[in-house]
């Protein structure tokens, strides 16, 4: 579904939206500071679960059908032509069919036996279809009927023993918060009670409301809506929402009141979170496409979380096996850059500097060692210069060839807490003109709503090296955010692929 367009809107005149910049953390309710501290279980995407049990009914299907082939033609696994498309095709089209029919969405898995039935009927109605087909391009002579009798009856059979331990399954996962959205409601009154109690009126349902966040005064404003606690004001949930990793932010207020609206999505907009209008009381209609649905709650939607899902997967798939046969690959490299720094100076082979990384969180990014340790800058409050007497002989040569961020391989393949690929982490006292880049830049924190990077979009325009003025980081940052909302697993691999042509460019690195 496509979105509002709000981040055109929140860019507007300003080229980056305004928003909150980090000072003295606000004091929360003693209510927010329990839930933002209490650790939170990990989850799985209600998306990646439909799409496994997809994956399963498919290979259920299939497997099921080249081994029944093989066991009563007494031949081998590979079939021939018209077996292969026959299977293939029906396991592949049952999908495709229980997706269109909303089979695989949460509320079906969770749902009553009825559903079950449903997909049962449904494996029927393909079956025949294929059949169907079959007898038209005159394949019939060609395809055992005791087998596909036996193959009918055995998706039956593989359908309902899968569909019925999946609906267990989905249920002690619910049960269990392991399916659970995290979400904070934005509004009182009325509008906000409404929605609530409506959520709780779905049973097993994987939104978890947290609590509710109104700039109203305590008179119009009570201390619990329905039962949940009021956790603040807006100016408390970006903390919130950083803290308690929250997936869903959903705002009661009216579309009429967009100036309410637009004033706080400046503030949110740089979270790594989906963003939603609630329409449930909106007397405002619009075509049923423009809505997405929260169990039967319709909504707006009005930013997603960037790299959600199965792009998460892809991902962290791409980073591990990549990045880990790069760390093969490099590994004699870096032994024996390595040695030419201990051989250099004396003191530890690498550096060690706290950065931002996901969602504002600080990680801890390895390089190998480039100044005197004595003179070592781990907070990056002085950037490093043209000729910096800091650095060493051999630092100048892994900065210029950008072998000293090699160790950063490390933190991709082992630690998980970087990508191949993504806007770099800059330390937590970078500046640029004496100021800090969150103090000059609006919107600078909104590159931090995906995971950092060794390399960047950034870095391949030639946006890489020294940051001391107020144009170059902006650049940075823009580019960022440009990589962010246009991210595919192919854009990544272009960037890697284009890196080492980047790196030739040594103008601005020092």
């Amino acid at each position: 579904m496509a979105k509002l367009g709000i981040d055109d809107l929140l860019r507007h005149d300003a080229g980056l939206a305004a928003a909150p910049r980090p000072g003295p953390r606000r004091p929360m309710s003693a209510v927010a500071e329990s839930i933002a501290s209490h650790p939170r279980r990990s989850a799985m995407s209600a998306t990646i679960l439909s799409g496994l049990v997809g994956l399963t009914e498919f290979i259920l299907l299939v497997g099921g059908g080249l081994l029944l082939r093989s066991a009563y033609l007494r031949t081998g696994l590979a079939p021939d032509a018209p077996y292969a498309a026959l299977v293939i095709g029906s396991a592949l089209g049952l999908v495709v069919a229980l997706q269109y029919l909303h089979a695989y969405d949460l509320a079906s898995l969770r749902g009553a036996v009825s559903r079950v039935m449903s997909v049962l009927a449904a494996w029927s109605g393909v079956c025949l279809v294929g059949l169907a087909l079959a007898f038209a391009f005159k394949l019939g002579d060609q395809i055992s009927r005791f087998w596909f009798g036996a193959w009918y009856l055995y998706g039956l059979l593989a359908l309902l023993l899968s569909r019925l331990g999946v609906r267990l399954v989905v249920k002690r996962m619910l049960r269990d918060g392991l399916l659970d959205r995290r979400t904070a409601i934005v509004g009182g009154g009325p509008a906000a009670e409404s929605l609530l109690r409506t959520l709780d009126a779905q049973a097993d349902s994987e939104v978890r409301v947290l609590g509710v966040f109104d700039d109203r005064d305590e008179q119009r404003s009570p201390e619990s809506v329905a039962g949940y606690p009021k956790l603040g004001s807006t100016d408390d949930l970006v903390d919130f929402v950083r803290r308690a990793k929250l997936d869903l932010v959903i705002f009661t207020l009216p579309i009429t009141a967009e100036d309410r609206i637009l004033s706080m999505l400046r503030k949110l907009w740089v979270l790594p979170v989906d963003i939603r209008l609630s329409a449930h009381q909106s007397k405002l209609r619009l075509r049923p496409r423009s809505y997405s649905y929260i169990g039967s709650v319709p909504v707006l939607a009005v930013t997603d979380r960037p790299i959600a899902d199965w792009d998460v997967v892809f991902k962290w798939l791409f980073d591990r096996i990549v990045g880990g046969l790069l760390l093969l690959a490099l590994a004699p490299v870096m032994l024996l850059t390595a040695l030419a720094v201990k051989l250099d100076s004396p003191g530890p082979v690498f550096f060690r500097q706290r950065r931002y990384g996901f969602n504002n969180e600080l990680i801890e990014v390895f390089k190998f060692r480039s100044m005197y340790v004595e003179q070592s800058d781990a907070t990056a409050s002085r950037l490093v210069t043209k000729g910096d007497p800091r650095v060493t002989r051999v630092g100048r040569f892994i900065r210029k060839t950008s072998l000293d961020e090699l160790p950063q391989l490390i933190n991709v393949v082992l630690k998980g807490d970087l990508s191949l690929v993504g806007p770099r982490p800059h330390a937590v006292n970078a500046s640029a003109e004496n100021q800090r880049y969150d103090a000059i830049i609006d919107g600078y924190f909104a590159r931090h709503r995906v995971k950092p990077g060794i390399t960047g979009w950034a870095q391949i325009k030639g946006w890489r090296g020294e940051t001391d003025t107020f144009e170059k980081i902006q650049k940075r940052v823009e580019h960022d955010l440009y990589y962010i909302e246009n991210w595919s697993v192919f854009f990544d691999l272009y960037i890697l692929l284009a890196t080492p042509f980047a790196l030739a460019k040594t103008e601005n690195a020092y």
